[in-house]
């Protein structure tokens, strides 16, 4: 199977067991695991694909758990690093009522900030059909130049390059330099999934849906495939050719944490499988319903990567509830 590396941060989300409340309000937490990058190694997985995921955790216990996570799952860990000098990222977690996130961050630094150049499995990442990373990984050196020179092996490689800037907003030194840093690489990525409201952070807009914007100012000359997220209104997505867009799937949201990553590994498990599918408008709806009916079921359960679905279970639900 073609392989999808995933290169970034993993951590440990710590989900209140109650919605609606504060932090300090918050009775007990669900300790579950986490990390956009890896949440997407491990939806691929899931959905039967084949993936790996290169970052750092601390040689700790949570580090070492992490890594053991991925390996229950069936994703290649042999890229994974571990510092003994820093702990591996914690992240606490508010939900809202109606499952919207806050998040509170401890990384002073954490061991994903410290990936170095020389670490990195070059061979692991000359395997793969698609590379797939975030932003998070730029905030700080030395991750962020271990990043750009895992691109640059990929692209030199043949990889399809997937970008999804994943915006938290906190751990950058301010907005400015967080649009800065997201759009520094912009113009590599092959794919590029982002949501309704970091187009409207990315280009200053009150209105996420004004396609002159998107086309003028996201849309660059080499990408593939642009997809934007709406939540549970559903993707429009963009290519040389066609636009369009697919109407989201209404579900009772218990925890949106995740729901991004499996509509990423949604739709670079069909992309992995079929390389050419974003020159074909039929295939390419298809594999964006597809990720949908992923992220409809990830926000049903508490945690990223214990609410990823399997492949038996995004194929039932296309089956019987979600027909198109």
């Amino acid at each position: 199977m073609a392989l999808v590396v995933c290169f970034g941060e993993m951590l440990i989300d710590f989900v209140p067991t109650v919605g609606g409340v504060t932090l300090a309000q918050v009775p007990a937490f669900l300790k579950a695991p986490g990390g956009a990058p890896a949440n997407v190694a491990v939806c691929i997985s899931k959905l039967g694909g084949s993936s790996a995921f290169i970052g750092k955790v601390g040689d700790d216990q949570f580090g070492h758990m992490l890594a053991d996570i991925l390996k229950n799952h069936n994703v290649d860990n042999s890229g994974m690093r571990f510092d003994p000098s820093a702990r591996t990222a914690l992240s606490f977690v508010t939900l809202t009522a109606e499952g919207e996130r806050q998040f509170l961050f401890y990384r002073n630094p954490s061991a994903d900030m410290l990936l170095q150049k020389s670490e990195l499995d070059i061979h692991l990442i000359e395997k793969a059909v698609i590379f797939h990373y975030g932003s998070i990984s730029l905030i700080e050196e030395p991750c962020r130049s271990t990043q750009l020179a895992a691109m640059d092996i990929a692209k030199n490689s043949g990889c399809i390059l997937s970008y999804d800037p994943n915006l938290r907003l906190p751990l950058w030194p301010s907005a400015d330099a967080a649009r800065s840093g997201i759009m520094s690489v912009w113009n590599q990525a092959d794919v590029i999934k982002i949501s309704d409201e970091e187009v409207s952070f990315l280009t200053r807009t009150d209105n996420p849906n004004d396609e002159d914007v998107v086309l003028k100012r996201l849309f660059h000359p080499n990408l593939k495939i642009l997809l934007i997220t709406e939540g549970s209104a559903g993707c429009r997505y963009y290519t040389k050719e066609f636009k369009g867009r697919v109407d989201g799937i209404k579900v009772k949201a218990v925890d949106t944490t995740g729901a991004g990553d499996a509509f990423v590994g949604g739709v670079l498990k069909c992309l992995a499988s079929d390389a050419n599918l974003y020159q074909d408008e039929k295939r390419l709806r298809e594999a964006v319903v597809f990720a949908n009916v992923c992220a409809a079921l990830a926000v049903t359960g508490r945690g990223a990567i214990p609410s990823l679905p399997t492949i038996d279970a995004v194929q039932h639900a296309l089956q019987t509830e979600y027909q198109v």
